[in-house]
């Protein structure tokens, strides 16, 4: 293992771990918007629009990423829909991410009780105030392991995105592999900085969890 070829090829993994962050970010932050919208019309009594959601999630479940990659940056240009590289790949991880994402947020408000609405209108609560006060702590700790799953998985499949050109870690270090043919220090390096970030995130779910159990153990 050579530490200072390492050391040498740093500055250019930082610009590729940038720009996974940046893509990754950006579809973690879509997938749990719209995962959220899709669980709220997943759990609605309009028929249509929940068979809808259902056809989305198994479709995207049911197909690999990558070929969903593929339909995005060469399938889409044939129908007259482009974007560029970097907007493929957020557009191809968010549609992956937000179908998951949906399954974790309705199993988050299938978690709450019938009986909890009872209760809140029996205290004299409003629909939004039960839906916001008490319906949504309840389903976003329930939700919150799953979805964090969903996070990490949305950030390791950023890896993908090298196969359409996007100049993200992974191809930063197949790129350097190709000229430098130092693949054991480029890949046991990268996967340092995969597990790295990893371990930031599975922190950062911890505290949250944490802090959305606090009311929980006081009682």
């Amino acid at each position: 293992m050579d530490l200072d070829y390492i050391l040498g090829a740093l500055p250019d993994l930082m610009k590729g771990l940038k720009m996974t962050l940046m893509v990754s970010a950006l579809s973690i932050s879509l997938s749990l918007v719209f995962g959220a919208l899709g669980a709220a019309l997943r759990t609605s009594s309009n028929a249509l629009l929940r068979n809808l959601v259902v056809g989305y999630v198994e479709f995207v479940r049911g197909t690999p990423l990558l070929v969903q990659i593929f339909f995005v940056f060469f399938g889409l240009p044939s129908l007259g829909i482009r974007f560029s590289v970097f907007w493929s790949g957020v557009i191809a991880l968010t549609v992956w991410a937000t179908a998951f994402q949906i399954e974790n947020a309705r199993a988050g408000l299938a978690s709450v009780a019938p009986g909890i609405r009872d209760a809140s209108l029996a205290l004299g609560l409003k629909r939004w105030q039960h839906a916001i006060l008490v319906v949504l702590p309840i389903a976003a700790r329930a939700a919150l392991p799953p979805a964090m799953n969903t996070v990490v998985s949305t950030f390791k499949n950023s890896a993908y995105l090298q196969t359409i050109g996007l100049v993200e870690l992974t191809f930063v270090a197949v790129d350097r592999i190709a000229y430098d043919f130092r693949a054991v220090e480029m890949f046991a390096t990268i996967c340092v900085i995969y597990l790295f970030c990893v371990f930031v995130l599975a922190g950062l779910a911890k505290l949250v969890e944490h802090r959305l159990d606090r009311p929980f153990a006081e009682r």
